[in-house]
């Protein structure tokens, strides 16, 4: 798990975003991404309390956005009261109610370490990995048992092309944070352990951005609409997901990207179905067929025809295999009884009645 650090104990970086504490990280983002376009600065100049709230939420979101720092900082909640800091902790006392003493072994415990924070980890805003995405591919049945390559139009957010991700106005730089020295984080040392939270002047991503890109203003990503290509392997399944990496949600402060995840959607055909990685036909016979024998011929999904033996006595639904039509081509065989039938076809369905001597239902016992 991700340090504690000193504001975890004493704000509510939930009611700073203005989100439930069971809110969904897609839930998350949004708010805090419709926040940050309202508050950023280049939106209000010379708003000092823009800033300053700008500052708050970009300190919730650096928590919050982050699953490992999300599940420390929950973690750190759910000790005790909040509001009033820790006992000893240089706040007002009564926000716990342990000692001083206890306090390292229980966040040490809880976090996975003694209470003191070693020197030279990450920084707290250091660099994060972007989101997953979701996108829908509707394919032809033929297409997903073949495979293809083809494209997939998004539109979502990506690296800003007019700075690359940088943040700043093209012909400008970042500069490093001189406050927490480009670490993004500041440390207070409180006797038997110290605690970090995210430099206020560059909230936490350890550089300053003098001139910020105008495409983006600042954040480095922009929403545009943009192509992925993409291989669909041979035998997709109707619902089945394939995983892109890296071609997801961009990184933030160096990150890496997310991943796309692509759900297929599979049309049903009039003719084939699948088993497994096999194709599946139904095709009827006739009585004379089955009893007698006979070569049939079958459709193929290439739109090849391939002849099968039916042998003498065949029973309704027996399967007959045909190697080497996507993968297997299993054919089910469905014998067809006449709803009408002429004069003469009844007198031959009569005649062989009449000289059928043995019951397909003896084995009843009945």
């Amino acid at each position: 798990m991700a340090d504690p650090q000193r504001e975890w104990f004493e704000k509510d970086y939930y009611k700073t975003l203005g989100v439930s504490q069971t809110a969904s990280a897609k839930e998350i983002t949004k708010a805090y991404r419709k926040l940050a376009r309202k508050l950023h600065p280049d939106a209000n100049p010379d708003d000092t309390r823009a800033e300053e709230r700008f500052k708050e939420v970009s300190s919730a979101y650096d928590v919050l956005g982050d699953d490992d720092k999300r599940k420390s900082y929950d973690e750190v909640r759910r000790l005790g009261p909040l509001g009033g800091g820790a006992a000893g902790m240089g706040s007002p006392a009564g926000g716990f109610n342990v000692g001083m003493d206890d306090i390292g072994d229980l966040l040490g415990g809880l976090f996975g370490r003694g209470g003191r924070r070693s020197r030279g980890g990450p920084a707290a805003g250091g660099a994060r990995r972007g989101s997953d995405l979701d996108a829908d591919l509707h394919l032809d049945f033929q297409d997903a048992v073949a495979g293809l390559e083809t494209t997939i139009h998004l539109t979502s957010d990506a690296t800003c092309g007019t700075c690359s991700g940088v943040g700043a106005e093209p012909g400008s730089a970042p500069r490093k944070c001189p406050q927490c020295e480009g670490s993004g984080v500041l440390d207070e040392n409180q006797g038997f352990f110290s605690l970090s939270h995210p430099c206020p002047n560059c909230s936490g991503r350890g550089n300053v951005i003098d001139e910020p890109c105008h495409t983006c203003q600042g954040s480095g990503i922009e929403r545009r609409p943009r192509d992925v290509k993409v291989r669909i392997p041979a035998g997709v399944k109707d619902g089945q997901r394939i995983r892109l990496k890296g071609r997801g949600g961009p990184g933030l402060g160096g990150g890496p990207p997310g991943d796309l995840f692509v759900r297929a959607h599979v049309a049903s055909h009039n003719l084939f179905e699948r088993s497994g990685s096999n194709l599946t036909i139904s095709v009827p016979i006739t009585f004379s067929e089955a009893a007698l024998g006979a070569d049939i011929k079958v459709p193929t999904l290439g739109g090849d025809v391939v002849t099968i033996r039916i042998p003498a006595g065949t029973r309704n639904g027996r399967t007959f295999r045909v190697r080497g039509h996507g993968n297997d081509l299993l054919v089910t065989v469905d014998i067809a009884v006449p709803q009408k039938l002429t004069d003469e076809q009844r007198e031959a369905v009569e005649a062989l009645d009449s000289v059928t001597t043995e019951s397909p239902r003896a084995y009843l016992g009945i």
